[in-house]
């Protein structure tokens, strides 16, 4: 059975219907392995606001823009 053929009845579900269905399918993603797309012991770069230096002050200026209107 393929995804297209599934979909009709999966959206006739109720909604708890559906979310015990994305438990169950949770459930089983989580107890296969090699689910990860993460490779073990590989270094990953994380962008993060760290040494963004001016980025604090753009980000209230845009708020001060959008409580005066615009």
């Amino acid at each position: 059975m393929t995804l297209t053929q599934l979909l009709p009845p999966i959206r006739q579900l109720s909604a708890p219907d559906k979310l015990k269905l994305i438990r169950i399918l949770a459930e089983e993603l989580d107890s296969d392995e090699d689910i990860s797309p993460l490779e073990p012991f590989k270094t990953y770069d994380l962008p993060t606001p760290y040494n963004s230096f001016g980025t604090g002050e753009a980000l209230m200026q845009a708020m001060k823009s959008a409580d005066n209107g615009g």
